[in-house]
């Protein structure tokens, strides 16, 4: 596909990379997390939207896709003796969920924006800790894994270009991005994805 995202307004602080070096099982844990939750958000906007049908397909393909990642990640937690631990908010996604607009076309156009960019940011940074990581198997899983999400981060403004134009689209992408990088530089460091 094509790209369809937009860049990011921010970079993350190359040094944010080492909390989840030295804290990795903690951050598997939270990575869980992150990719059973973004498996449920597809499904629901299946829920939430059947009258937007020309999506559907690219929800449920994402939601296995963000599943099967759940499972590649428990299994390696699994193999590190790394339990679930209990879902916590987080503050990133909080934040960004605020900028979300109100009424039922705003909101369906904000949720899939703000998915893009929860997306783009997990592929930046699945990126920083790929090139991070020493041992081989880990290292490749995260590049993958990064590819994957910048790919996300194109279906998801695809979806949208699918019942917006493009100068509904990319002017609130980019708003919503400047937001985002706003939230990013105010965030505390943890041993998690955002």
């Amino acid at each position: 596909m094509a790209k369809k995202s937009i860049d990011l307004l921010s970079v993350t602080d190359p040094d944010w990379v080492n909390g989840i070096i030295e804290n990795f099982d903690t951050f598997l844990a939270d990575h869980a997390n992150c990719e059973r939750k973004a498996s449920s958000l597809a499904m629901s906007m299946v829920v939430r939207y059947p009258d937007r049908p020309k999506i559907i397909p690219a929800l449920v393909e994402l939601a296995q896709e963000e599943l099967e990642h759940f499972g590649q990640v428990y299994e390696l937690m699994e193999k590190r003796g790394v339990s679930l631990i209990k879902d916590e908010p987080d503050p990133y996604v909080n934040q960004l969920g605020k900028k979300m607009r109100h009424g039922r076309t705003d909101r369906f156009l904000d949720q899939l924006l703000v998915s893009s960019l929860i997306e783009c940011r997990g592929a930046e940074r699945f990126r920083l800790i790929a090139e991070a990581l020493e041992e081989p198997d880990l290292k490749q899983f995260y590049k993958i894994l990064a590819g994957t999400e910048a790919k996300h981060g194109n279906v998801f403004v695809d979806m949208a270009l699918h019942y917006f134009s493009e100068d509904e689209v990319y002017p609130r992408l980019q708003e919503l991005a400047e937001s985002e990088a706003e939230i990013v530089a105010g965030l505390e460091w943890r041993a998690s994805l955002h």
